[in-house]
C-alpha cells in the first residue's frame, strides 16, 4: 500500500458523502492506517497522506421558515390544556426572540423583570445578556404561568416537565417540542435552532441591521452573524457587480 493508494481512494469515495459522513471516513481511515502500521501489517504510518475534507465557512444559508409555517407551528398548540399551553410559550420565545433551547431551558421565574419589559438571558459561557420582552411573548409566557405551569413545580425555572415529578425542562425538552409541533404540522422533524434562524430572517425583514442583530443573537463575533447576508437579497444586489460580457 502506498500513500497514492490512500488519495485515490479519499478522492474517489467522499464526493458521494455529504460533508458529515465524509469527515468521519477519512478520520476512520486514518485510525486504521495508524492501527495497521502498529500491528506491523504495513511498512510505514500512511495516516498523515490522508487529505482533510475541505469546509468553507458560511457556504451553507440559514433555513428559516416563512410566516405561513411559523403560524402553524403556534396554532398547533391547544392552549385549552397545560402542555399546549407550554408548548406555545416555548415556540413564541424561540421564534420571537431567537433564542437557543438550552437558553429557555435555563430561564428563571426571577429572569422576567415585568416592571421594565425585560428578560435576562444566561447564554453560551456564562454570558448573561438583557432583551426586551416583546408583548406577545409576555403574554404567551404569563398565560403559562397562571394556568399552565403546575403548582407542584420543582425549583424556579419556568418552563418545566408536564409529567410529575415536574422537574425542569431541559435543552432536550425544549428541542422535542419543537419537534413534535413540526410532526403535528406536516412540516417534518424541525430543530429548535431553525427557529433562531426564522427569528433572525424576520429581523432582517423588518429592517434590522446586521449589527444590530448580531447584538440581538449574542453572536460574539461579526464573522458570525454574516451569513444572514445572504437572506436580505435585497441589500445584495446593491453591491452586486455587472457580470461581465453581454448577456446570452
Amino acid at each position: 500500500m502506498a500513500a497514492t493508494d490512500v488519495v485515490t481512494f479519499v478522492v474517489a469515495r467522499c464526493p458521494q458523502l455529504s460533508r458529515g459522513a465524509a469527515s468521519l471516513t477519512v478520520t476512520a481511515l486514518r485510525s486504521l492506517l495508524t492501527f495497521l502500521h502498529f500491528e506491523g501489517l504495513i511498512a510505514r504510518s500512511l495516516a498523515a497522506c490522508v487529505p482533510s475534507v475541505a469546509g468553507r465557512r458560511l457556504a451553507g444559508s440559514p433555513k428559516g421558515l416563512d410566516c405561513d409555517q411559523v403560524q402553524r407551528l403556534l396554532t398547533s398548540c391547544g392552549r385549552d390544556t397545560s402542555n399546549g399551553c407550554r408548548d406555545f410559550a416555548v415556540l413564541t420565545m424561540l421564534v420571537r426572540l431567537g433564542l437557543r433551547a438550552g437558553e429557555v431551558a435555563k430561564l428563571k421565574l426571577e429572569d422576567l423583570d415585568w416592571r421594565t419589559g425585560e428578560i435576562l438571558v444566561r447564554g453560551k459561557g456564562s454570558c448573561i445578556e438583557h432583551l426586551p420582552l416583546p408583548a406577545d411573548v409576555g403574554e404567551a409566557v404569563a398565560a403559562y404561568l397562571r394556568h399552565g405551569r403546575p403548582r407542584t413545580a420543582q425549583g424556579r425555572t419556568v418552563f418545566v416537565r408536564v409529567r410529575a415529578p415536574h422537574d425542569a425542562l431541559t435543552s432536550a425538552g425544549v428541542s422535542q417540542i419543537v419537534a413534535a409541533a413540526g410532526c403535528r404540522t406536516g412540516l417534518g422533524r424541525i430543530h429548535a435552532h431553525r427557529l433562531r434562524h426564522t427569528a433572525a430572517s424576520a429581523m432582517l425583514r423588518a429592517g434590522a441591521s446586521l449589527p444590530e442583530l448580531g447584538q440581538v443573537l449574542r453572536h460574539r463575533r461579526a464573522l458570525t452573524t454574516a451569513i444572514y447576508a445572504k437572506v436580505d437579497r435585497e441589500a445584495l444586489r446593491t453591491i452586486a457587480r455587472p457580470w461581465p460580457g453581454e448577456v446570452a
